[in-house]
């Protein structure tokens, strides 16, 4: 089950915590990996683990002209685009009533146009593999706010919304999409959010019915599954991987 023998997965941001944990899940099904960073550091150090099949290609995708290139590239290894993971994504931490119009549009930019635009762009290659697969990175603030994220909370709603609509639009072409939606998993970006606040840790803690912090290794059993044939049937859903956070009363 959960083969992936033969397909090419690209998976944006996909040079560490959920990203890279994703791409573990695909890179051990068979497939061959295609993960994107900003940090040439951090993407060599990713290959390492993920295998000789994988390749990496240094982009900030948020930059004009950089999705079309990353998928040229990965295009250009020659077995076509099974699987799309638009994990890349950024959060700049202001209330409400401080968010400037630049912090607002650095993060819609990157978590969701750039996902657009990359998403649309792959769409005939999806569309030739037969078994297309897009899984997309929400977020649970797809689903409830925190008064220090408008922005990143804004554009993980839309995230859902736009997910939904490719899963009604395009199952006639035999793509699934789907949203995850991490809770707090222990990566740099959350890392700097304990800073912003110092009763988060604990608070997390308390609520969260698993008691622990998630790990980018929790997601490695989805990707496999979503990605993989046995998924099908299975498409437009937002999948909380949270250890029954967003459940908790």
């Amino acid at each position: 089950m959960f083969d992936l023998s033969g397909r090419v997965a690209l998976v944006t941001g996909g040079n560490g915590g959920i990203g890279l944990g994703l791409a573990k899940g695909l890179a051990a099904c068979g497939a061959r990996v295609v993960v994107t960073g900003r940090d040439k550091d951090k993407n060599d150090a990713a290959l390492k683990v993920l295998g000789s099949k994988a390749h990496a290609i240094a982009a900030d995708l948020s930059a004009p002209g950089e999705t079309d290139r990353v998928l040229a590239e990965t295009l250009a290894l020659g077995d076509g685009l099974a699987i799309l993971v638009n994990n890349a994504g950024t959060n700049l931490r202001a209330p409400p009533d401080e968010v400037t119009d630049e912090q607002w549009n650095t993060v819609l930019e990157i978590n969701l146009n750039a996902m657009m635009r990359l998403t649309r762009a792959a769409y005939p290659a999806l569309k030739a593999s037969g078994h297309g697969r897009v899984i997309n990175t929400g977020s649970m603030l797809s689903i409830f706010g925190v008064v220090f994220s408008p922005a990143y909370g804004a554009s993980k709603g839309a995230v859902v919304q736009y997910t939904k609509s490719l899963a009604v639009a395009w199952a006639k072409d035999g793509i699934t999409a789907n949203s995850i939606l991490p809770g707090w998993i222990d990566t740099d970006l959350t890392r700097r959010a304990r800073q912003y606040s110092s009763t988060l840790h604990d608070s997390v803690l308390n609520r969260t019915p698993r008691g622990r912090w998630g790990d980018p290794s929790d997601f490695i059993g989805i990707a496999a599954f979503l990605a993989s044939d046995e998924a099908a049937f299975i498409t437009g859903t937002a999948i909380p991987i949270d250890g029954g956070f967003s459940t908790q009363g």
